[in-house]
């Protein structure tokens, strides 16, 4: 004979309200203990805060570069003269190891500005031809003094061990003035 006892009007039991309560309070519990474990593989707070890097490109003149940060490697901004957008223009592209046209390595309508990572593909180096008086290389770009690497005016390698271009980060220009890398 069933116990009608603990049977209300409606016909739920006491005890399925209890049954109820105790699943709400264990899925609490476990959302309160996955919580930090989930949590604390996010990335941390400085690693956030260098997730993205904006630069005011507006002292750069015509052949002139400047270097930045971005989450702890060196970047570097060329600005690049008429006469070096040509000579890499006139680069047959099948003669290169690392196949990349400039229009490829720069935005549409800024192609004047060439933003690279300062990185040797090779083995990791920072080349020379950022700054005013450096070894520019056979090529007027960039020369990496570790092995002997040498880019182009559009960071192409061109001599040396590295086995690709310098790496072009993900970028947009916010003004004609300001570039977010990131």
């Amino acid at each position: 004979m069933a116990d009608t006892a603990d049977v209300t009007e409606d016909g739920v039991r006491r005890r399925d309200f209890i049954y109820v309560a105790t699943g709400a309070f264990g899925a609490v519990g476990a959302a309160a203990v996955v919580w930090p474990l989930v949590n604390q593989m996010n990335p941390s707070a400085d690693v956030r805060a260098m997730a993205t890097t904006e630069v005011d490109i507006s002292g750069i003149a015509a052949g002139q570069a400047i270097k930045a940060v971005w989450q702890g490697k060196p970047v570097f901004l060329r600005q690049l003269t008429p006469a070096e957008i040509a000579t890499a223009n006139k680069v047959a592209v099948s003669e290169l190891r690392d196949p990349q046209t400039l229009a490829e390595r720069t935005k549409p309508g800024k192609e004047q500005w060439l933003i690279t990572l300062g990185v040797c593909t090779h083995l990791g180096c920072v080349p020379l031809g950022a700054a005013e008086g450096e070894n520019k290389g056979d090529y007027g770009g960039y020369f990496c003094p570790c092995h002997g690497s040498h880019y182009d005016t559009a960071a192409r390698i061109r001599k040396g061990p590295a086995p690709k271009n310098l790496e072009v980060p993900p970028l947009t220009f916010k003004t004609d003035t300001l570039v977010e890398i990131g």
